[in-house]
């Protein structure tokens, strides 16, 4: 079992960046202009759109969430679970990091920032649905893309995969209840049926129907599976432009009225994920860890699961919701600063080593 994780990882963990991936921050900005584009000029076709609902859904972009989410889950081996216990102390600053500190410290971050730096700069009606997004933000660890930047940075495969494993097991049970709690002391009121059904439809279904998918494509053997891994590769991030195509077709009249609020938005957002990969390292360092165990330790502690963000998002908010726009700023900035964040603990590696505390 040990050997079929280790090779699922460095599978996972083996690819680089596509091109999709690399130019991720391009590809968002083309977005903007598109979407802000075709939500002037074609108001009435996405007014239509966003009438497509069944119990508080919207049918095309629940269909692109799952186009989204399914593809990576299908790469996630919750096998590796088991192999948690190898690294204690990695694990431990992992889930401490992402789930006692990364969330608590967004909130705190979004009531400094939103509620009162930068709040006469913002439309005072979504205030608070901008710090709710950046607390969406915030609660869901990353999934895929550590996988690459693991990979950028020597990680161990086999650990990136056993932490993304135990964080999504974890997600699917705390993701809610976190969420809820934050709000709750952000003074935002959240229907729990409305957050609840996010949670299935989101993380819950999709996890049941990746790994469902997964188990049929590893019965035709490793090859055929590696080959559908390729195929379905761009499809993620595909139906996130189009997701996001759709968002600023919404949110174009409200930045075209204050562009500066993507820039406001992505200061938090640019603090915190500097601040907890630079906690995660050094708690990795100080507990003495590996190099390659603390890389992929503090690179899943800075970045996030944006597309999972994005959705509920839209599903507790709405299109045209402040938390929407928040979520998408996330997106925007993930592909530079966590790039940032591999130059950094690549060049910091003779300092990792010498070890000892500060």
């Amino acid at each position: 079992m040990r050997a079929q994780c280790e090779v699922t990882a460095k599978r996972a963990s083996g690819a680089s960046m596509s091109v999709f991936e690399r130019y991720l921050t391009v590809w968002v900005f083309l977005c903007i202009v598109v979407g802000i584009a075709l939500g002037q000029f074609l108001p009435s076709l996405f007014h239509a759109i966003g009438r497509m609902e069944f119990a508080q859904v919207n049918l095309p972009v629940g269909l692109l969430i799952w186009i989204m989410i399914i593809p990576m889950l299908v790469k996630v081996d919750f096998s590796a679970l088991h192999e948690v216990r190898q690294h204690v102390r990695g694990i431990g600053v992992t889930l401490f990091v992402n789930w006692l500190v990364k969330p608590f410290s967004m909130a705190l971050l979004g009531w400094l920032f939103i509620r009162h730096l930068f709040a006469p700069l913002l439309p005072a009606d979504q205030l608070d649905s901008y710090i709710a997004g950046l607390i969406l933000l915030a609660a869901a660890p990353c999934t895929a893309m550590v996988f690459v930047w693991s990979r950028l940075t020597g990680g161990d495969p086999l650990f990136t995969l056993s932490q993304v494993a135990l964080n999504d097991s974890i997600m699917v049970i705390a993701f809610a209840p976190l969420v809820a709690f934050l709000l709750g002391i952000s003074a935002i009121t959240v229907p729990w049926n409305t957050l609840l059904t996010s949670v299935v439809l989101y993380i819950v279904v999709p996890v049941i129907l990746a790994q469902l998918w997964r188990k049929s494509l590893l019965a035709k053997g490793q090859v055929a599976f590696d080959a559908a891994m390729v195929k379905i590769g761009p499809w993620s991030i595909a139906a996130l432009l189009a997701t996001l195509v759709l968002l600023f077709a919404f949110q174009g009249e409200a930045i075209l009225k204050q562009p500066l609020i993507i820039a406001l938005l992505a200061v938090p957002i640019l603090i915190q994920v500097l601040f907890n990969s630079a906690l995660a390292y050094w708690l990795n360092r100080v507990l003495g860890e590996k190099h390659n165990i603390a890389c992929p330790s503090a690179l899943i502690g800075a970045s996030n699961f944006f597309e999972l963000a994005v959705a509920a998002a839209i599903s507790l908010f709405g299109f045209q919701s402040g938390a929407a726009l928040a979520t998408v700023v996330g997106v925007l900035i993930e592909v530079p600063v966590m790039l940032l964040v591999v130059y950094i603990v690549n060049h910091s590696r003779q300092w990792y080593e010498r070890g000892g505390r500060l």
